[in-house]
């Protein structure tokens, strides 16, 4: 079996003398293991903190501005991932000093991510502003406020359409793709491509049964495979085949898709290659693996019917059909580095926001370090000198890292105990359904976790409201840069300012760019 980039599978890892549980853990090198011992006895000195603080401040100081044109763009985006959830991420995949790979960007701004019409976001009105640099309503995607969510005919109106930074890249003739953990259809990579009143009219038959008519409104799927945005990308992969198919069999699990309209999309794509064109299209890891990228032209890689699995669900149910994140984008950027004139790239970790709606946190985090791991594959690929690498989230989640747990605590354990003489636990959430798990419906007190299999990859972690889906949080999120003006990514922005500054450095789209900035 195998797995991505520094992971493995472990029976039990001991950080510091600190047991953590038999399950999956991040590893690290045995060096940085003895390190990290090292550095528990110096962290004891008053030298070791003004060395560690002299080392900060020499790097900050001697620290030059990238102004070169960006030939590349790769934008990383962690769905729902909170400050709170870097920061549990950074100790289960090693210790809290240790920086996952996109905190060491050397520059760092902060996102206001509410939309026209709500205070707390979601992925679809967000989408719409990091990526088409406009903010619209919620649900929406890729449309201006003006389009009210649900409504039927808004969408049709083309002066409420906005375009992504994908679009402005093809425009001066670069190549552009997606790649998400999700739905290729879901809203986040949506915001790519579409233009929708909501973002739940992935194929047709949504769209008919909220009432508004599928021939004279275009699903999201359809305008992937045949939108103005859509048909030009040269990279699309993720999940999300039973959007495409209708009676047509999945070719994995010979279940139906969910279209009506008796359309097969996946082969109308095939079909629409033209000349010597090579379009290529894989459902599993193995046939992504024997692509030959330097013969592909357009890649359709749709590994699941709805979304790609977990990390950890591949890792212990052996779904060896299922590539990691870091793989895929791996896979994509062989093809979109074939341009000369170069290339924009979205990247989405969208199951990160999933583990999080379910109060799975193990899963929610594990998510992240596998983006993590793709972020640092992306950076060592291309040079800082001409690819600008931006990661962010579209929004927060009500998820908390709290109490007073000891150093080298496992982040998922018990942080102390509670007035009620029970323990805590140091992960937990403002609402969703960990509330039932964890609250006796009867007595109305909380259950004992220590009688409760908190070790599960599936353990619904504590929530003090009770909500079917634990809701998305409203504060700021942060936005980490790497390369070609990524400078300008500090301070805080409205989040529509983030592709703006991106077209900037990549000098595409009809706004400012360093190509044509005089002031420079």
């Amino acid at each position: 079996m195998k797995l991505s980039l520094s992971l493995v599978l472990l029976a039990a890892v001991v950080v510091l003398g600190g047991p953590l549980d038999d399950h999956y853990h991040p590893s690290f090198p045995e060096e940085e293991k003895s390190t990290r011992t090292r550095n528990a006895n110096q962290e004891q000195t008053i030298e070791y903190w003004k060395e560690h603080a002299k080392q900060t401040v020499d790097t900050l100081v001697n620290r030059k501005e990238n102004t070169n044109v960006a030939k590349n763009v790769i934008m990383f985006l962690g769905d729902g991932m909170s400050i709170s959830t870097v920061a549990m991420a950074r100790v289960y995949a090693g210790g809290e000093e240790r920086q996952l790979s996109f905190e060491k960007f050397p520059h760092i701004g902060m996102s206001k991510t509410y939309c026209v019409d709500y205070q707390v976001a979601d992925s679809a009105c967000t989408a719409t502003a990091y990526l088409t640099g406009v903010k619209g309503n919620y649900e929406t995607i890729g449309v201006n406020a003006q389009v009210p969510s649900y409504h039927c005919t808004a969408q049709l109106d083309l002066n409420t359409h906005t375009h992504s930074i994908a679009k402005w890249a093809m425009d001066v003739g670069k190549d552009a793709g997606l790649v998400t953990t999700t739905r290729v259809t879901h809203a986040s990579p949506s915001g790519v491509y579409a233009h929708i009143a909501n973002r739940d009219w992935e194929s047709d038959n949504y769209i008919r049964t909220d009432g508004c008519n599928p021939d004279l409104i275009d699903d999201i799927a359809k305008q992937l495979i045949h939108g103005e945005t859509g048909k030009r990308l040269k990279v699309i992969m993720g999940g999300g085949r039973r959007e495409f198919l209708d009676t047509d069999l999945d070719p994995e699990y010979g279940t139906r898709g969910y279209r009506r309209d008796n359309r097969n999309l996946i082969q109308e794509w095939l079909d629409m290659a033209g000349g010597a064109e090579n379009r290529t299209f894989v459902w599993n890891k193995q046939d992504l693996f024997r692509v030959d990228t330097t013969r592909t032209d357009k890649l359709l890689a749709l590994f699941e019917p709805s979304h790609c699995a977990y990390n950890l669900d591949r890792v212990h149910q052996e779904m060896e059909g299922e590539p990691t994140l870091a793989e895929m984008v791996d896979r994509a950027t062989d093809i979109l580095s074939k341009n000369d004139k170069g290339f924009f790239l979205f990247v989405e970790g969208g199951r990160i926001d999933h583990g999080h709606h379910d109060t799975w946190g193990r899963l929610a985090i594990d998510e992240t370090v596998q983006f993590s791991e793709a972020i640092e594959l992306a950076r060592k690929k291309f040079s800082e000198e001409d690819t600008l690498i931006v990661v962010t989230s579209d929004h927060s989640h009500a998820v908390s890292f709290s109490g007073y747990p000891s150093r080298t605590n496992d982040i998922f354990g018990a942080a102390g105990t509670a007035s009620d003489g029970l323990p805590y636990m140091t992960l937990s959430y403002a609402n969703g359904r960990g509330y039932y798990d964890h609250i006796d419906l009867e007595t109305k007190g909380r259950k004992d976790i220590r009688k409760l299999d908190t070790t599960a990859d599936y353990f619904r972690f504590p929530a003090t409201l009770p909500v079917d889906s634990e809701t998305h949080g409203g504060e700021d999120v942060a936005v980490y840069a790497s390369g070609p003006w990524a400078h300008l990514f500090t301070g805080s922005y409205e989040q529509n300012t983030i592709p703006h500054m991106m077209a900037y450095a990549l000098c595409v789209g009809d706004g400012l760019t360093a190509c044509a900035d005089t002031t420079q």
